[in-house]
């Protein structure tokens, strides 16, 4: 053998293989059982952990939870990061880096699955876009950044009312969250761009609507909201005639942070600057107005249920939210969501839960039952004017896939198909854009 120590014997494959086989000399042989067991059973507890269930009880981080544990110690493990544990966390959230398989669903009568289109058709510019014929006009899906959008934040906190960002680390500033960790802004906070989907159907001389989509914790826009969950799909599906706004919340962090939209108004910034972007990308300047008075639906998802409260209680434009729709997002701040709903009967409330969310959306009827206000459990009966539904969906349903598949599949598309029935719920006080 070419290399070989001389002073070594060499050793075929198959003396080898039987050797490390056979136990070794001078040892007894319960030493070498007890050696096996030392193996096997470590690997035994590991596959006993792979399948067991995520704590059933948790409470979205940035909320009231945090006063409230003091005076309840029985919510202490009803946190976010109890139901997820971190080494969980990258399991149930990739990373932008890593792939993940879109799984597509077929529905008895459903249109037939569409490609989104990735790439811009029309971008946002200072030149205002020509108008093209309708038979020329395509779907657009793209990210636009926007100065109203959730982040950058510098403000306060409104709960503690301390600085959001309370972490300084030399020149890097960044912001403790509710369950302790630190995100960084330049990181996690710093994304100001806005998911914009323009269904190739969409007319602006119709009645319409602006869905605003408020993903949960640990999303990514592109990955999250457009690839995974097909908010952008579910919209173009329904048929309604409707354009969507996805704000980039906190990136891929669990933080449920509201930033800018904690601020009086800060909704109706957004909804304002974003008027002459759904302009332009339209392709028609001129229609900023109608997109500016257009009515507005609120779709918060899991953590999005803290900018979806806020944006109600001080956002501007209560009065113009024609629906609200939470999906496994009861997280906390019951009294704004049940102040909305008495002051506003001309819209709808639709809140669908998993054995997750369910003490809290079970204490939220009861408020509303408190206050007169009649409350629905079915998703049966259509959408009016004053609907308030609450829908339990059940426990094979996973809150990841949530936003595809609730108490049917595609319920963001189910609910805007139910509105759209409803006329009323569309209407608003505003010169209509044809007759300009």
């Amino acid at each position: 053998m070419v290399g070989a120590n001389p002073n070594f014997p060499t050793v075929d494959r198959a003396s080898r293989a039987t050797s490390s086989a056979m136990p070794r000399r001078g040892l007894p042989l319960r030493w070498h059982w007890a050696a096996m067991a030392a193996l096997i059973v470590p690997l035994s507890f590991v596959l006993v952990q792979c399948g067991k269930a995520p704590t059933p009880e948790m409470l979205a981080a940035n909320t009231d939870g945090a006063k409230s544990r003091a005076a309840k110690p029985q919510a202490s493990a009803d946190t976010f990061d109890d139901r997820f544990p971190q080494p969980q966390f990258a399991d149930r959230f990739p990373t932008a880096g890593e792939s993940l398989p879109q799984v597509q669903r077929q529905v008895a009568l459903a249109p037939q699955p569409r490609a989104v289109r990735t790439e811009p058709v029309r971008v946002a510019s200072l030149t205002p876009t020509l108008t093209l014929p309708r038979n020329e006009r395509e779907e657009l899906t793209t990210l636009v950044s926007m100065k109203s959008s959730a982040f950058p934040y510098f403000g306060t906190n409104p709960r503690s009312e301390e600085p959001f960002l309370n972490i300084v680390k030399g020149d890097r500033k960044g912001h403790r969250s509710y369950s302790g960790k630190v995100y960084w802004q330049d990181e996690t906070y710093n994304d100001s761009r806005v998911l914009v989907h323009v269904p190739e159907t969409f007319d602006v001389r119709k009645p319409g609507v602006i869905v605003v989509f408020f993903h949960g914790n640990g999303a990514t826009l592109e990955r999250d909201v457009r690839d995974r969950q097909l908010v952008p799909q579910q919209i173009s599906d329904s048929g309604v005639n409707a354009v969507l706004l996805a704000p980039q919340m906190a990136v891929n962090a669990a933080d449920s942070s509201a930033g800018k939209f904690w601020q009086s108004g800060g909704f109706k910034r957004f909804i304002e600057e974003s008027a002459s972007h759904l302009a332009r990308l339209h392709g028609d300047p001129k229609s900023a107005q109608a997109f500016a008075n257009m009515p507005i639906v609120i779709v918060g998802y899991s953590g999005g249920f803290l900018p979806t409260a806020w944006s109600l209680e001080v956002g501007g434009l209560s009065n113009r939210v024609r629906g609200v729709f939470l999906l496994d997002a009861v997280y906390g701040e019951l009294d704004k969501f049940a102040s909305w709903i008495e002051k506003n009967r001309t819209g709808f409330f639709v809140s669908s839960y998993t054995r997750y969310t369910k003490r809290h959306d079970l204490e939220l009827m009861q408020m509303l039952r408190d206050r007169g206000i009649t409350v629905t459990e079915s998703m049966d009966g259509p959408l009016r004017p004053g609907s308030v539904v609450f829908v339990q969906t059940p426990d094979g349903v996973t809150h990841r896939d949530y936003v595809t598949q609730a108490w049917t599949e595609h319920p963001v598309k189910e609910v805007l198909v139910k509105m759209a029935a409803t006329p009323a719920l569309t209407r608003v006080a505003s010169t209509p854009y044809a007759n300009r």
